[in-house]
This record gives C-alpha cells, sequence and structure tokens, in this order.
C-alpha cells in the first residue's frame, strides 16, 4: 500500500487516546501500542488502579463467613466448654484421702512457695533486664534536625522545584467521555502548550477544565492545533501572574543524557519520573486529529517513566529547561487493559514544537512543512509514488519512481523516516535530497497551513 505523503499526508494514528465510556453507556478501551498516545481516560466509578473488590456481610478476607461479634480468636461451629449442672444441684465431692494428707498438703505448700519463688525472681530478671542501662533502642535517639538546605543544582529535586509550579493537569469533557492529560504554562496569562490529541475531543464541542500546581481549577478554550505535528495550545481564562517554564534546546541532546518528565499519569497530577535519553529522531507514529490524520514524530526516546495521562507535559533537560513534549509511548500489549510504561516513551523535539507553537500564538494557524510527494518504504529507502503538482519535489526534479536514500545528512531507511525528517525542518528550508542513483537534487521546503 501507498505510503502518506512525506509531510503531508495521512498516516493511521491512535486519535484522541483512552476514552471513558460515557456515564450511561459503554464502549471499548481505547487500545495503546507503538505510538499509542498518552493521554489518559479516567476509569468508571468504583474503578481504578487503587480499587479493591469488597468482601460482603460478615465474610473474612479471604471469604470465610465470620461472628463480627465472636471473641478474638473465637472459631465457629458448636461451643464447647465448662459443664454446668441444673440449677441447686452441687456436684459430688471427690473422696478424700486416708492416711498422709498432712503430707499432701505440706507437698503442695512447697509446691506454692518455689512456684512464687520463682515467679519472684524472674520477674525481677525480667525488670533488671528490661532496664538495664547497656541496652540501644532506636525511640532514645534524638530526633534529627529538619533539611532546610535548598536542593544541589541539577539534581531531580532541584528540576523538580523549578517545573511543578508551571505544569498543568488539563480535563476535557466530551460527550463520548471524558479524559486527562498535561500541559505547561509559556506565558503569565495562561497560555498553555499541550498535544493536540489531549483537547482535540472539544474542538468539536467540549469542556477544558486547566488544574493548577496549587488545585485551582479554570476553564480554558482552544487558540489553535496541529494535528500534524500534535501539537496545541490553549488560554486558561482569568489568570495573571503564572510561573512560566523555560525553553530549551533539544538540538544539543546526547544520548545518555539526564532528562526529568512531569505531568498527571493515571489522573495523579504533579508527578515527576527521571531517565535519560536513549535515543534521538526516532520516526514515530501518534496522536491524530479526528479525521485519524496521524502524525509521524521526530521524536526524543526516553526511559523516564511516562504513563497515560502524561501526554502534553514536559520533559526537561538537567538545568529545568523543556527540551521536548512527552507524547507517545510503546506498549506490548494491545489488550483492552491501559497501557503503562515499560522505559520506551517519546516526546516532540522542542526545536520543532516551537516553530509551531509560535505560529499558533501569533496566528491561530500554524504551517505543516511538506515536500510534495507520497512515498512509499522500499528495501533501499523511501520511493516516491506520486508528485504534487507544483511542490517543492517537482520544482526540484524530482518524480514518481525515485528512491530517495538521504534527506541532507540523514539516512533514510523508509517512508516514516522520511516523513519525519521532512517535518522536522520549516517552511522555506533548503535541502539536499540524494537518490537511489547517487544523484543529489536540491529542494526548497513548501509550508501549508493547518488546523
Amino acid at each position: 500500500m501507498p505510503s502518506p505523503d512525506a509531510g503531508q499526508t495521512q498516516l493511521g494514528g491512535s486519535g484522541p487516546g483512552q476514552q471513558l465510556p460515557p456515564p450511561s453507556g459503554s464502549g471499548q478501551p481505547h487500545p495503546l501500542g507503538l505510538g499509542a498516545t498518552t493521554a489518559q481516560f479516567g476509569a468508571g466509578p468504583h474503578s481504578g488502579p487503587f480499587a479493591e473488590q469488597q468482601a460482603g456481610p460478615h465474610t473474612g478476607p479471604f471469604g470465610e463467613q465470620h461472628n463480627p461479634f465472636a471473641a478474638p480468636g473465637q472459631q465457629p461451629g458448636p461451643q464447647t466448654g465448662q459443664y454446668y449442672l441444673p440449677p441447686g444441684q452441687l456436684p459430688p465431692a471427690p473422696a478424700r484421702p486416708k492416711g498422709r494428707g498432712k503430707v499432701v498438703a505440706g507437698v503442695a505448700a512447697l509446691v506454692l512457695l518455689v512456684g512464687g519463688l520463682s515467679g519472684g525472681i524472674g520477674g525481677y530478671l525480667g525488670y533488671t533486664f528490661a532496664n538495664d542501662s547497656s541496652s540501644v533502642s532506636s525511640l532514645d535517639s534524638p530526633r534529627p534536625a529538619s533539611q532546610t538546605s535548598n536542593a544541589p543544582a541539577g539534581s531531580v529535586e532541584d528540576v523538580a522545584n523549578k517545573l511543578l509550579p508551571s505544569v498543568v493537569q488539563i480535563r476535557v469533557t466530551t460527550r463520548s467521555g471524558a479524559g486527562e492529560g498535561s500541559g505547561f504554562i509559556i506565558s503569565s496569562n495562561g497560555q498553555i502548550v499541550t498535544n493536540n490529541h489531549v483537547i482535540e475531543g472539544a474542538a468539536t464541542g467540549g469542556d477544558i477544565k486547566v488544574v493548577f500546581a496549587d488545585g485551582k481549577t479554570v476553564s480554558g478554550k482552544i487558540l489553535g492545533r496541529d494535528p500534524s505535528s500534535d501539537i496545541a495550545v490553549i488560554q486558561a481564562d482569568g489568570v495573571s501572574g503564572l510561573p512560566v517554564v523555560n525553553l530549551g534546546n533539544s538540538g544539543d541532546m546526547k544520548i545518555g543524557q539526564n532528562v526529568v518528565a512531569v505531568g498527571s499519569p493515571f489522573d495523579l497530577a504533579g508527578t515527576v519520573t527521571s531517565g535519560i535519553v536513549s535515543s534521538l529522531d526516532r520516526p514515530v507514529s501518534a496522536g491524530g486529529d479526528s479525521n485519524s490524520q496521524a502524525t509521524v514524530l521526530n521524536a526524543i526516546q526516553t526511559d523516564a517513566a511516562i504513563n497515560p495521562g502524561n501526554s502534553g507535559g514536559p520533559l526537561v533537560n538537567m538545568q529545568g529547561q523543556v527540551i521536548g513534549i512527552n507524547s507517545a509511548i510503546y506498549s506490548p500489549s494491545q489488550g483492552q487493559g491501559q497501557a503503562g510504561s515499560v522505559g520506551i516513551g517519546f516526546a516532540i523535539p522542542m526545536d520543532q514544537a516551537r516553530r509551531t507553537i509560535d505560529e499558533i500564538v501569533k496566528t491561530g494557524k500554524p504551517k505543516q512543512t511538506v515536500l510534495g510527494v507520497k512515498v512509499e518504504s522500499t528495501e533501499q529507502g523511501a520511493r516516491i509514488s506520486e508528485i504534487t503538482t507544483g511542490g517543492a519535489a517537482e520544482k526540484a526534479g524530482l518524480k514518481a519512481g525515485d528512491v530517495i536514500t538521504k534527506f541532507g545528512d540523514r539516512r533514510i531507511d523508509e517512508s516514516d523516516t522520511l516523513v519525519a525528517a521532512v517535518r522536522s525542518k520549516a517552511p522555506g528550508d533548503k535541502v539536499t535530497i540524494t537518490l537511489a542513483d547517487n544523484k543529489t537534487v536540491e529542494a526548497t521546503l513548501d509550508g501549508v497551513e493547518v488546523g
């Protein structure tokens, strides 16, 4: 089957993430797999990751029946114990032994005496041992002094202190269900960056709520969104003086470098996880608009735990600068349950996202970078199956049947790699394209308005 237009046409995606069934209905959870989006859609009433099945009345923790009024240790079943005579009847007196009565009594007295003496000695020794000054108890240690020093610069604690006040939880309610995601504040008057797949359900009529770190909740509206890059900007209503994040340079990131992810996985707001950059320039499909137009991310791969609900939250370096937008996870599970982190998460690089965010803020209509071709994967690279008339590829002299093996300095091994490479550039950028026959052409990339 032909692959979609590099940077221009549709790729299959997972849509707005997992959705809750509507309050009075039911629905199938959205499976998450490779490229699964991480917007969490909460569980129904009386369920969830911490939900427990409750036992019925008068049952024990393992299902056995018991009497709630029984004394501790009492077992069910017939009662046994001392035998009682009818009222007024005395038990027969035991036969009195003949002779040696005084001796027996003396022995009994001796036994009592020895028992009393032993008990006294044992009690004294126990008291002496318990109060022995050579024994050590943790309870006798003084309480440690409170730690008042600042977190070491560049530590996860330091990064968390910087980022948490600027990260929000986003709740979206639509006619078909409800969902949660994350976002981060880029302006003090309430402009917030998130993923398109977090808020796209509200684009056709839905409610957006923004929950800040201090618990304050306000309404929000969409300023603009780009399904092709899975980026959106929303505006929180009636706020000012908010703390904003610092944007970093994702191009400086190296494999193995430490990073921190912040967001609201499984509705747990303000969650911080840490890891490393596992890979760079990873082509990953995720997100998509209401027509299932997918994105192909030129993603940062990380092993920092990213789960449903982390979508739209920041991935930051150890200086506390945002270098990516958490967007997708890989999960081998394709069942009906919600996927979770297996240490393979993906974030949109900030260098790619920043241009789109800026266009949304300024005009509300971002531009998607396109080459003007449709391509399919081959063993050599990406074969052009269709050329857009008047597009960048046609102007550069490319034609259907050409196989692209390099885009600039990047090797192209399949169609998704070419799509990701094109979308990582800006409209107007010039790039050298190498073909399978070693021929090279210069192309100036186009921009198509979206949103």
